[in-house]
């Protein structure tokens, strides 16, 4: 149990993007998000009894949401490590790299980029480090295939390319 207490203390590496678009949505959400549901609040109060005030209601989640996230975005910032260049590798998957791979089954190919959980976004092509897929691929070479653990079997991926 104490190896995931310490987990929560690690630091977060994350790319320059990665960075930018937290610091990003960060800002947004002290400076524009706040003072937009503080607004609504306000005006369902005016509206009077606020006990069966249902915009009131959303509101305030949305309040409770926002200041959820601001906190989240805020301790991973505090924890937060700029991924240099240089320690993006090439000769094995490491976190930056971008990773062409292969389903074997199918052949079907895909690109993903190595990140940390903080920055992952699947749509994007960028999956976790700590993803089942992230963890088969790390550390792994061209030409290696991994076996991936899924909930419909075990999936094959060849490693095609390792790049920055």
């Amino acid at each position: 149990m104490a190896e995931n207490f310490n987990n929560h203390d690690r630091e977060i590496i994350l790319t320059k993007e990665g960075l930018q678009k937290l610091e990003s949505e960060l800002e947004t959400l002290k400076s524009v998000r706040r003072e937009e549901v503080a607004e609504r609040i306000k005006q369902a109060i005016a509206f009077g009894d606020i006990s069966e005030n249902s915009e009131y209601e959303d509101a305030k989640n949305e309040q409770a949401f926002i200041e959820g996230r601001i906190l989240t975005l805020e301790k991973t910032l505090k924890k937060a490590r700029l991924m240099e260049d240089d320690e993006i590798r090439t000769d094995v998957v490491s976190l930056g790299s971008k990773v062409k791979l292969k389903e074997m089954k199918s052949g079907r190919e895909v690109v993903v980029t190595l990140v940390s959980s903080a920055e992952s976004k699947l749509k994007d092509g960028k999956i976790s480090d700590e993803s089942p897929v992230g963890r088969a691929i790390m550390g792994k070479s061209v030409k290696a295939v991994v076996p991936v653990e899924a909930p419909a079997g075990t999936i094959k991926y060849k490693i095609l390319k390792v790049e920055k």
